[in-house]
């Protein structure tokens, strides 16, 4: 099932999507695990599951498509392969394509990927620096495109107005909807929200959201991702600080707190970082729903 026929029946119904995302822990899941991962999500019946690059293990790009095929085949939930390009050829591109059609993967969410440390040195560049470049390729190909969006900007792009500038980008190369990364304070979703309607973005856009488990998953998101930390956050962190399944809980209930937010403010979609936890996914779609 292609993923932005989830959004039109949604909008029909006036229902909003709920998407989980499964991920590899420190970069390695056997794909016996990502099975039993999957079928503890399902378990929730979110509108979509999406999978991230390399969630079979480290450097098994590969085994993406197989989850996202084991999601759609054995638990009847339309899925959604991420795929990076920073370092693809046409070539390779071609290959990656092909192996999501033989899965039968029906939706893919185009992203750039982090750029390789031997990429600066390398004397042939790839073929494609952005996602926006590989995303008429994969539409041509007949796939349903996601693409990532930024409420507070790219990490490595400090002018917000020229991050919606390219999310536009995204959406005139055939993006069918986006999912943003995560975020900390709704207000910068909802000024995001703004300026991407404002620029001419028409396409749906799901809010991202990821509970806070430790205070080090959160500096870590912080430095990577270039999220705020609001002063509630600030807050839990401090008091909890030396009780880590108090922190975890905190992380949860601030979690559904955002997401009870964006559902009363009629926000297009919710896309659940679950980090693989069913008692996540389960919190956060109760608030969802």
């Amino acid at each position: 099932m292609r993923i932005d026929t989830c959004f039109d029946d949604a909008a029909r119904t006036k229902s909003k999507p709920v998407s989980f995302e499964m991920f590899p822990p420190k970069g390695e899941m056997s794909f016996e695990h990502a099975q039993e991962v999957a079928r503890a999500l399902a378990v929730e019946q979110p509108d979509f599951m999406s999978v991230t690059y390399s969630a079979g293990g480290s450097g098994n790009q590969g085994a993406t498509a197989a989850i996202a095929q084991f999601i759609a085949q054995e638990t009847h939930i339309p899925s959604m392969a991420h795929l990076t390009c920073i370092s693809l050829f046409k070539d390779d591109l071609a290959v990656k394509i092909a192996e999501l059609k033989a899965a039968g993967v029906a939706n893919v969410l185009a992203l750039r990927g982090d750029v390789p440390l031997h990429e600066a040195s390398s004397s042939r560049p790839a073929d494609f620096r952005y996602a926006k470049d590989i995303i008429p390729h994969l539409v041509e190909a007949g796939f349903c495109v996601g693409a990532a969006a930024y409420p507070e900007g790219h990490i490595a792009c400090d002018d917000l107005a020229r991050s919606i500038a390219h999310l536009k980008e995204k959406q005139d190369a055939g993006a069918s909807f986006f999912v943003t990364q995560l975020f900390f304070d709704n207000i910068y979703f909802y000024r995001f929200q703004e300026l991407a309607t404002q620029a001419g973005i028409t396409v749906p856009i799901s809010a991202g959201i990821m509970p806070f488990m430790s205070k080090q998953q959160i500096s870590r998101m912080i430095f990577l991702c270039g999220a705020s930390l609001p002063a509630p956050v600030i807050k839990l962190l401090a008091r909890w600080e030396d009780d880590p399944a108090s922190l975890r809980a905190a992380g949860i209930e601030y979690a559904c707190q955002q997401i009870e937010d964006l559902r009363a403010h009629g926000v297009d979609g919710l896309h659940i970082y679950t980090m693989n936890r069913a008692d996540v996914a389960r919190a956060c779609m109760s608030a969802a729903r």
